[in-house]
């Protein structure tokens, strides 16, 4: 079986959440793919693809791996957009400055739509947020996961009301 050429990871930083994202593993790279989330002080790890490692190993180490499987090149359901602005909301609450990790298959599809969308909660323009992760990880999102980035609307629910009444900024308490 030809190996597939996967890109390396990357660091998606914007206001006060951290993303990673990454590829899949396979049982076979599982301790440098924990070595890899380590360096980068992820504690939570979210999986939208079918499973492919056993994911025992990265929970002795202390991070907690959520599954939430979709259709590849699809965009999320919105029942995995609401559980995963429910997760960013309270984790970057509960940890100011943690890093979230999401993996698909070779992390260009269901993985970033699920950043962009959490960049977009935040403020940021659909084309903004694009952008910003395609300067990062070349090639993500495909033409129908744009066209749903394009139509969503955000949830409001990584934001809050400035008692200054100032502009809404992003929710990390």
């Amino acid at each position: 079986m030809a190996r597939m050429n996967r890109p390396a990871p990357v660091e998606v930083s914007y206001k006060h959440m951290r993303f990673l994202i990454t590829h899949n593993p396979t049982n076979a790279t599982l301790g440098a793919f924990i070595e890899e989330l380590q360096k980068y002080g992820v504690t939570t790890l979210v999986r939208v693809c079918e499973t492919t490692y056993d994911k025992r190993p990265l929970e002795n180490e202390g991070i907690i791996v959520i599954d939430w499987p979709f259709d590849d090149g699809d965009p999320p359901p919105s029942k995995i957009v609401d559980d995963w602005l429910t997760l960013l909301k309270t984790k970057f609450s509960e940890e100011p400055g943690g890093c979230v990790a999401v993996h698909c298959v070779a992390g260009l599809g269901r993985a970033p739509v699920l950043v962009a969308v959490a960049l977009i909660e935040c403020g940021m323009k659909y084309e903004d947020a694009i952008q910003f992760i395609r300067q990062k990880r070349r090639g993500a999102i495909n033409s129908k996961q744009l066209s749903y980035l394009e139509k969503y609307r955000p949830k409001m629910k990584l934001r809050f009301k400035d008692p200054n009444n100032h502009k809404n900024n992003c929710a990390i308490v």
